[in-house]
């Protein structure tokens, strides 16, 4: 069997080194903000090229603590407007209607699935105050059009950078280059951690200060607390193991594109929509996404010939029952993306075998 994600094959490269790290954090005797934390966040920051990364205790959190020192700082209120591409996963959205702000959901480009930058103006309004742009499935959403509408209309732009480390625009990494980003490290990400784990990023100092308050309990001194934070902190261990994973992220990067390639250049059925990049180096393959009306069958398919798939996303947001409000919505790209996409198998650890054995599945298969 071709695993979609074959976790433990991805973390047995770097064993020895983890089993280490874990040693030397049970053995320090210090679990929570200490040493390990200030490392990593020291190290992410220069891969991202960013002034600050702050630790926290997953991708949503980040996200979440993001608006909610926007809103300590006056910047944003309970009611102002957000917008976000309608084909993401639900936390874009979460951590919004989270801080009590409202989302407001734009079609994405049907090539590159993200945001639809030409799309954007037409739904600004006097209570906008922010662009969420996801980088989704691992390729850059950033464009030219969007830098000059926020800066036109004073908006913030905030990075959903859950899948896409490494990723670039322009020679900037993604999480250096709108105002503030929330990073995942959730285990199946391409930096992943062996557990639950995230991290902002902000060139904003006094941003990073009240975020940094808001994930300890809303304190900047012990048991002194100037806002109503929350319990939000990326553990030692954790931190650790992401220290040790780091290293080797432009590597793996590498070894994804090189899986990206192999399908792009060799996967040929008429029946199947593949992947549009915009530029190499701006996708870093969380996520290869083929399109395709008839996905359950195919997926059926390469399952019966030992290839697990999976999809992502089957439902979008606007039709989840955690938000029947915006189920009203006419949102015909999102529904069509959400209910034909289907994820091959790609990894920095798949063989070429392996790879070899998907193409071959996917061009024989017939409706």
């Amino acid at each position: 069997m071709i695993k979609f994600l074959d976790l433990q094959k991805i973390n047995q490269q770097y064993q020895e080194e983890l089993k280490q790290a874990a040693a030397r954090v049970i053995d320090s005797g210090w679990y929570l903000l200490g040493s390990e934390t200030e490392l990593f966040e020291t190290n992410y920051a220069a891969f991202c090229g960013s002034k600050f990364a702050l630790g926290v205790a997953n991708g949503l959190d980040a996200l979440r603590l993001i608006f909610k020192a926007y809103i300590e700082l006056g910047i944003m209120q309970k009611g102002d407007e957000v917008i976000i591409p309608a084909n993401t996963y639900i936390a874009s959205v979460l951590a919004v209607t989270d801080n009590g702000l409202v989302p407001v959901l734009v079609e994405p480009n049907i090539t590159t699935y993200n945001l639809d930058t030409t799309k954007i103006e037409q739904a600004i309004t006097s209570k906008t105050k922010a662009i969420l742009t996801v980088h989704l499935y691992g390729q850059n959403s950033i464009d030219n059009n969007m830098l000059a509408i926020c800066k036109k209309h004073k908006l913030k732009l905030v990075e959903d950078s859950a899948q896409s480390h490494g990723a670039t625009f322009k020679g900037q990494v993604m999480g250096n280059i709108g105002d503030a980003t929330g990073h995942s490290f959730y285990p199946g990400k391409n930096l992943g951690a062996l557990g639950d784990a995230g991290a902002v990023t902000t060139n904003d100092e006094a941003l990073y200060n009240v975020i940094k308050a808001l994930g300890n309990y809303g304190s900047i001194k012990k048991y002194e607390n100037k806002y109503q934070g929350l319990n939000s902190r990326l553990d030692e261990i954790q931190a650790a193991f992401l220290n040790v994973k780091l290293k080797y992220i432009d590597i793996d990067i590498q070894n994804r594109r090189n899986v990206a390639n192999y399908y792009l250049e060799n996967i040929n059925n008429p029946l199947i929509t593949l992947p549009t990049v915009l530029n190499q180096e701006g996708h870093v393959w969380h996520l290869f996404v083929v399109r395709l009306p008839h996905r359950e069958i195919l997926q059926n398919y390469l399952l019966e010939n030992g290839v697990q798939t999976l999809i992502h996303y089957p439902i979008p947001p606007h039709k989840q029952m955690a938000y029947n409000e915006l189920s009203h919505l006419n949102l015909p790209v999102t529904e069509k993306i959400h209910n034909e996409v289907l994820s091959l198998p790609i990894s920095a650890v798949l063989t070429q075998e392996e790879v070899e054995k998907v193409v071959k599945l996917v061009n024989s298969f017939k409706i």
